[in-house]
């Protein structure tokens, strides 16, 4: 099954408002609007759950004596899943800003290593989070970042949409609903409860698929 573009996803929304389609967002005040709503809605609904569709794994090679690096794309809303050493096939733990400020701190010039600790401190020129690690690399090791990255914004007609595209659109149609106000449809509060009802239907289903991310075990 193809995935839904933003200008499939306004129709979805026009359709229920009983307007007519459009051949691009941008045709009308109406469905320029209602893209927005769409990628509010999008917004929402990836914040919702850590979704298969939104993983992806990012890779930092370091440098001897560099403790710091960009993971170019991330943005700042991405969630951890775990962070690999694979040139040391080991995990990196993470550690509070206070931690990592006693470890460089711990001695006046601290002795390089192996990476095995990290934390996450702000972000970029491009917005792009940035992290530490420690000990400071005495080397190359590549490190392999496991994360939930949500998408950008869709922009174009053919930008393509990852999680389920049911939630989006319901949510979707019941801001546009409260934005043009009830007509003797659908009302807005209905709209919700659909679209609530429909969310965890996805996420039920998606947790059936990986029971064992739900399950908490010890690092």
């Amino acid at each position: 099954m193809a995935l839904p573009s933003l200008l499939s996803l306004v129709n979805d929304v026009l359709v229920r408002l009983r307007e007519p389609e459009v051949t691009t967002v941008n045709e009308n005040v109406l469905s320029k609007l209602v893209g927005r709503f769409v990628n509010d809605s999008k917004r929402q609904v990836e914040d919702a759950y850590n979704w298969n569709a939104l993983t992806t794994t990012l890779t930092a090679t370091t440098a001897a004596s560099v403790f710091n690096y960009a993971l170019v794309g991330t943005g700042s809303r991405f969630k951890v899943i775990e962070i690999y050493n694979n040139t040391s096939r080991a995990f990196l733990a993470a550690q509070t800003s206070k931690q990592m400020t006693a470890n460089f701190i711990s001695s006046d010039v601290p002795q390089p290593g192996i990476p095995a600790y990290y934390n996450f401190n702000g972000i970029d020129n491009n917005g792009d989070t940035q992290v530490d690690v420690f000990p400071i690399p005495d080397g190359v090791y590549t490190l392999f970042f496991n994360l939930f990255v949500p998408q950008d914004e869709l922009v174009n007609d053919v930008d393509t949409m990852l999680v389920p595209k049911e939630p989006v659109v319901l949510l979707a149609l019941a801001r546009s609903l409260v934005e043009r106000g009830e007509d003797g449809g659908l009302s807005n509060s209905e709209a919700y409860a659909i679209y609530k009802a429909a969310l965890s239907d996805y996420i039920a289903l998606e947790a059936s698929r990986y029971p064992e991310e739900e399950c908490w075990s010890a690092p």
